[in-house]
């Protein structure tokens, strides 16, 4: 994606606001916000954009579109994508998530159930990297919970989603994060430190408001949860080699073989079930992984349009300080989220425009993939039409609108990321070797 001065031209967002209107649009008519699929979607748009800008051929346009998609940064986001959904089904096929599950209910007191399922959505979604996954793993548990102990549900599921959206914003192999890096040109030690630092209040808050609203529960529960710690191995050995600074891509790839050396040493599968684990993976991942490719070209058909151009001549104008740039970094990603109820399309869809916005105000590359991610995850959390209150709200047979009050992670993570930006914390020094690593992710 060039970087070539555009003439900034509004009738050119007409392709992403077609975009938009389909996917909300649908979801108001119908009342199913996931009833229009989303590359039929892209698809449409894509289509109006290449019968735009007369002044280029249409063979032209379509190599534009290609160029796009096929952006070094987008390839690799890809190749990510399709190993962390590798990791995680092998890893759940040889019962790795029961085993995390049991682990933490088995060291829980029982005055402390609600706040230790917060902490173990909080472990289980860094591990596994995914919100919907840790939340369809532990809402069924929650339920029992509030059956037990007469918390209500919607409270028991708030704490969930909590924390199920504080691993989706931190961990790894999360789509979100591997977007925001990616889209950003930073590193994943990097972005998970500047996040860490600006969460961990929210979360140590949360933590307490479940632990105080919950003290009064009545109850106890009695079932035997057995676990056995080796299962767990694999998803410690991820997350501390991340945090280490190890290529995500190694660190996925050594993850697969552990997990799988785990299953097979414990009988959980066979090699060729755990071929077929891997294939699962990377099927799961398809639509995710076309959905970055095609977002990738319309986003450039788009630029080359001139609409983002155009975008950041809005934003920017009233933009005076590099603390009004991470506003507008963090304004842009919660509104297009609001509109697509996915928190990984709206970095994939605002990270090119949020890089331009962070280079012309000097802003640290490491601060807007954290403020991407951050307002993303925030808002994905509170929405009632979004896949994890949804998916929480299903299990529990209520209402989704009845969790939102009691989903305070994403509230105060909001919250945190609001101070953030006001407090200009935290702050960033560059050594030599930084630069030089920064120079050669872009590269």
């Amino acid at each position: 994606m060039q970087n070539e001065k555009m003439t900034g031209n509004p009738l050119a967002l007409i392709p992403f606001g077609i975009f938009i209107l389909l996917f909300i649009g649908s979801g108001l008519i119908t009342g199913d916000f996931y009833q229009m699929p989303v590359l039929v979607a892209v698809f449409v748009s894509i289509f109006a954009a290449l019968f735009m800008n007369r002044k280029e051929t249409f063979q032209t346009k379509v190599m534009q579109l290609a160029e796009g998609g096929g952006h070094p940064n987008i390839i690799l986001m890809v190749i990510i994508f399709l190993l962390a959904g590798a990791f995680a089904s092998v890893a759940e096929g040889m019962g790795a998530v029961d085993s995390t599950v049991n682990l933490g209910l088995s060291i829980l007191p029982q005055s402390l159930l609600v706040v230790g399922l917060f902490v173990i959505g909080c472990f289980i979604s860094i591990s596994m990297g995914t919100s919907v996954g840790t939340i369809v793993a532990l809402a069924p548990i929650g339920l029992g919970v509030a059956e037990q102990t007469g918390v209500p549900a919607a409270f028991v599921m708030g704490a969930i989603i909590s924390g199920a959206m504080f691993g989706d914003n931190l961990s790894i192999i999360s789509d979100t994060t591997i977007a925001a890096v990616r889209t950003q040109g930073t590193k994943m030690k990097d972005k998970f430190k500047a996040n860490f630092f600006i969460v961990l209040p929210a979360a140590v808050i949360t933590a307490v408001v479940f632990g105080v609203l919950s003290a009064d529960a009545a109850g106890s529960v009695e079932e035997n949860h057995p676990f056995n710690f080796v299962k767990v191995l694999p998803y410690l050995g991820v997350l501390g080699f991340a945090i280490a600074g190890v290529n995500v891509i190694f660190v996925l790839i050594g993850g697969i073989i552990f997990a799988g050396i785990v299953g097979l040493a414990l009988g959980e599968f066979a090699v060729m079930d755990f071929v077929t684990l891997i294939s699962e993976g990377f099927t799961g991942m398809q639509e995710l992984t076309m959905l970055v490719i095609l977002l990738g070209g319309l986003v450039e058909l788009i630029r080359r349009n001139g609409g983002i151009e155009f975008l950041l001549e809005m934003i920017t104008k009233r933009i005076k300080s590099n603390k009004g740039g991470e506003s507008g970094i963090a304004g842009l990603v919660s509104a297009v989220n609001l509109a697509t109820a996915n928190n990984t399309i709206s970095i994939i869809t605002a990270g090119p425009l949020a890089k331009q916005i962070s280079e012309r105000f000097a802003i640290d590359n490491r601060r807007s993939a954290s403020l991407l991610d951050i307002f993303s995850s925030a808002v994905q959390g509170l929405i009632p039409y979004g896949a994890q209150i949804l998916a929480a709200a299903g299990v529990a047979k209520i209402s989704p609108i009845e969790i939102v009050p009691y989903s305070f992670y994403p509230l105060l993570l909001a919250l945190s990321g609001i101070l953030a930006i006001v407090f200009r914390f935290p702050k960033f020094t560059r050594t030599s070797t930084e630069k030089k690593e920064e120079v050669e992710i872009r590269t």
